[in-house]
């Protein structure tokens, strides 16, 4: 059965368009199911403006139903992993709110580092940030607990699995699962996705800690300046833990 929204029979006004080369400003033909198309005249090949490749991002036929995708739009639907992978994390912890939740702020926090980064794969360091903690569930099991002080030995596994499941290239399972069995275990050569989870963590787990027992502004910079790896988690942790501060705290 062929997609519906990609049968000219279903198609309303408008899914023929035209669209200026963004190298010469001449006009180009589009039809709404073209991933991209050639400008006649100078050659320049560009993407459709208009087209939806969200669902791209998780449906198995898709290189059926859309053919190869350029290269911008290929890195497009990596990153747009991360939204289904957020979903798969809820459905593995199911009702445990507390790891859903931390994993979401670690993630927010991955996200803002991973960007002021800049030389950081933000499909890689979003997917491992959501997926870091995904072996306390079978971790515990295996002990007979409810947590375990080794999730690394099962969450490389379940985080391979949803990885899979979602289509996601070789290459980035076999990155984000390296994350996700090495978080705790800083090593020289580190990559830079890596350590932007690390530090995301580490601040997510600071943040916690500071709320229930603040620390002093002076202790609490001090161990900023010690404890991150990259100087974009520093200051984020800057920017969250000591300038939110209320001035006139002063606790010890």
């Amino acid at each position: 059965m062929r997609c519906p929204g990609q049968d000219m029979q279903y198609w309303k006004p408008g899914a023929i368009f035209e669209a200026n080369c963004p190298q010469c400003g001449q006009t180009v033909e589009f039809f709404k199911d073209d991933t991209a198309r050639k400008c006649g005249k100078c050659g320049h090949r560009f993407v459709n403006p208009q087209m939806d490749f969200g669902c791209a991002a998780y449906c198995p036929y898709a290189e059926q139903c859309l053919g190869t995708l350029p290269d911008g739009l290929a890195a497009r639907k990596e990153n747009l992993l991360k939204d289904r992978v957020a979903v798969e994390m809820k459905r593995y912890f199911k009702n445990d709110f507390k790891r859903i939740g931390h994993a979401s702020r670690v993630a927010r926090h991955a996200e803002r580092i991973g960007r002021a980064v800049q030389q950081g794969n933000l499909a890689v360091i979003l997917s491992a940030a959501y997926l870091h903690d995904i072996g306390y569930r079978d971790a515990g099991r295996q002990d007979g607990s409810t947590a375990s002080e080794h999730p690394e030995t099962a969450g490389p596994g379940v985080a391979r699995a949803i990885l899979e499941k979602l289509g996601a290239r070789e290459e980035l399972i076999a990155e984000v699962c390296e994350i996700v069995a090495r978080l705790h275990q800083p090593r020289p050569g580190d990559t830079i996705n890596l350590q932007v989870v690390r530090d995301a963590d580490l601040l997510e787990i600071m943040d916690e800690q500071h709320k229930s027992a603040p620390l002093a502004a002076g202790s609490l910079a001090e161990r900023i300046e010690g404890a991150f790896f990259t100087e974009a988690g520093r200051q984020a942790a800057r920017d969250i833990l000591l300038n939110a501060r209320c001035p006139h705290e002063s606790h010890s």
